[in-house]
């Protein structure tokens, strides 16, 4: 698995998804408690938050989807993030791996590695052996 170390953008990209979710946090219900951002190759950055419920959706596919809608297909770097988890930065659950791996699977994802450093990964490289849809 190659990594890749951050740099000021990705830095920028951690605060944008801390700041969405400052914005619309809430605390107690638990409807949107993480924040993501992702930075698309033309370098427009979307953001949104978490939907909760009783079949939410998590961070990286609401932005993701406002991402998609606005016409963007070449993603570069993707975060998401809770303030109180190490270095505010949280991994993808294995749905949005998944969803990654099928809409962008070169996509560089944001982590914490086994030492608790920050550095970037490609999607593919979240989810060996994903599914992929097969054409007969």
């Amino acid at each position: 698995m190659e990594r890749y170390e951050l740099n000021e953008k990705d830095k920028m990209l951690i605060e944008t998804a801390l700041a969405v979710l400052k914005e619309n946090f809430d605390d107690g219900v638990y409807n949107h408690t993480v924040g993501c951002a992702i930075l698309c190759k033309n370098g427009a950055v979307y953001k949104g938050v978490n939907c909760d419920g009783i079949h939410g959706s998590c961070a990286e596919y609401i932005t993701m989807g406002i991402a998609v809608s606005a016409g963007e297909r070449d993603f570069d770097t993707i975060v998401a993030v809770h303030e109180k988890h190490l270095n505010s930065v949280i991994p993808p659950c294995g749905n949005c791996r998944q969803m990654l791996y099928e809409y962008c699977p070169d996509i560089k994802v944001i982590v914490n590695d086994e030492s608790g450093n920050l550095i970037k990964v490609k999607a593919r490289d979240l989810l060996p052996f994903a599914w992929q849809s097969v054409i007969c």
